[in-house]
């Protein structure tokens, strides 16, 4: 019974067995209760009528040979019903079955409750026991008769005799219980196997379902649950390739992020071990050549420790940022700036080291030369810094950097522009990812590959979105959209 499906089929057949079990019953008990409320009705003035010819031979005497003749005459009738005559006690005087022969009663009182109620005009059935079957409760028809000058006797008249009973059973046995079983059981059946049949196709379903859950926890990824219908099996199906969808998207990003993890790894061990290496060799020259060295040479010798640890601070000082802005603790203290202002402040500040590249470093703000933002002006600075100084170092000598506003509906649209090498089409989409570096060849001079994702950083922290296009050997451009307050 392991089986679902053995289950539910097996409780189903339970179920509708029991169910027809209680149809039978309960049409066999309505079909009595009718035909008992039937004759009841159709005979309901049988014993007024029939007290009418009889009360004449019960004024003066009590001849039970009389009376049981006259009864006899009586019930030629209607030779299906029990005829009793009950003095004012229910107690049998008389009694003339419906199959005329001599029968003592097997219980000599009538409780004359249930008589009286009909009698009274009771709501129909009223059911009362039969002398000649005490356990049975029987319709009849009764009515009032004087018995010698004794008031309140009954002509009790049991509309279902013994007669009457035999053949009823027998017409029931051989009609309506062998039709309304076989009816019943071929309904059953019927039920049974439609049921089945149903029952069948959803556990075929979640046997698919199970099927592929577990071929997914098994490591085949690509499986999904082909969605059949509308119904809660088809919501499920839905729900689990939703999910499957979405882990298996989890595990790429974590994939993803571990890749980036290892490569982290290796170009902070690079970036420290450099500059540290340089340091070092200095300071072991410093020492090793003692008193003997020149002020030339100990100048530059800490020229070029001072910068190698520059690099380094600037190294800790983007992961502390980028590590910041990850986990938003950085909180922005907007107000309004100048987007004009701030640009040409930062193109002042470029402007000496693009020339000593040989860079052309310009800005123009013809479309919104007024344009205000709400941002943090210093974290605005460092991101636009990040952008401008990835231009300027991607860009070979004699090669152009342009900053320029445009109009884009109700954002102020910024582009940092270049006419450098260019990022290959295949790195664009990641040219924000931390670390990452189009440029695999790494050299001392190049950074870890924190800024672009600082800035990006930066600008969503503001609302602002930045695209990046870019064409090889001809120039890249990031577009920044920020959110303004007036122009």
């Amino acid at each position: 019974m392991r089986s679902f499906y053995l289950k539910i089929a097996a409780i189903f057949t339970i179920i509708m067995l029991l169910f027809g079990g209680l149809v039978v019953y309960i049409t066999i008990n309505a079909s009595t209760n009718v035909a008992q409320e039937t004759i009841q009705r159709t005979n309901q003035d049988l014993a007024k009528v029939l007290a009418e010819e009889f009360q004449p031979m019960l004024r003066e005497s009590f001849n039970q040979d009389e009376i049981e003749q006259k009864l006899e005459v009586l019930s030629g009738k209607n030779p299906q019903f029990d005829f009793y005559l009950l003095d004012y006690n229910g107690v049998v005087k008389s009694v003339v079955p419906a199959s005329k022969e001599r029968i003592a009663p097997d219980q000599r009182i009538v409780d004359t409750k249930p008589l009286d109620d009909f009698i009274r005009g009771n709501p129909l059935p009223i059911l009362a026991a039969d002398p000649l079957n005490p356990d049975q409760m029987k319709p009849f028809s009764v009515a009032d008769i004087s018995i010698m000058g004794s008031e309140g006797c009954y002509l009790y008249v049991v509309l279902e005799g013994e007669q009457f009973n035999e053949t009823f059973a027998m017409l029931s046995d051989s009609y309506i219980l062998k039709g309304t079983i076989l009816l019943i059981g071929i309904v059953l059946v019927l039920s049974i196997v439609v049921g089945l049949f149903f029952f069948s196709n959803i556990t075929q379903r979640l046997s698919k379902i199970k099927k592929t859950v577990t071929g997914f926890e098994r490591g085949q990824l690509n499986e999904r649950i082909d969605v059949q219908g509308n119904d809660e099996l088809a919501e499920l199906s839905t729900t689990f390739n939703r999910m499957a969808d979405t882990l298996v998207d989890n595990m790429k990003e974590i994939q993803k992020t571990d890749r980036l993890r290892r490569e982290l790894v290796a170009n902070v061990s690079h970036d420290l071990r450099s500059p540290i290496a340089s340091i070092q060799g200095y300071l072991e020259t410093i020492q090793m050549k003692g008193e003997s060295i020149t002020k030339e040479e100990l100048n530059t010798y800490f020229g070029t420790v001072l910068s190698n640890t520059q690099k380094l601070n600037r190294l800790i000082d983007d992961l502390f940022e980028l590590s910041k802005l990850d986990a938003e603790e950085i909180t922005p203290n907007l107000e309004n700036i100048s987007m004009a202002e701030l640009i040409q402040d930062l193109v002042q500040q470029f402007k000496p080291i693009a020339e000593k590249k040989g860079v052309t470093l310009e800005a123009e703000f013809r479309e919104n030369p007024n344009a205000l933002i709400e941002a943090d002006i210093s974290l605005m600075n460092r991101a636009l810094t990040n952008l401008i100084d990835n231009a300027i170092h991607h860009t070979p000598e004699g090669g152009k950097v342009s900053i320029s506003s445009i109009k884009s509906g109700k954002d102020f649209v910024l582009e940092v522009s270049d006419t450098g090498c260019g990022i290959p089409e295949e790195d664009l989409a990641h040219v924000f990812d931390r670390f990452y570096q189009a440029d695999k060849s790494r050299s001392e001079k190049q950074g870890a590959g924190l800024g672009l994702a600082i800035a990006q950083k930066i600008f969503r922290l503001h609302g602002a979105e930045v695209i990046v296009s870019s064409i090889e050997n001809k120039g890249t451009t990031f577009r920044v959209a920020i959110p303004k307050n007036d122009f």
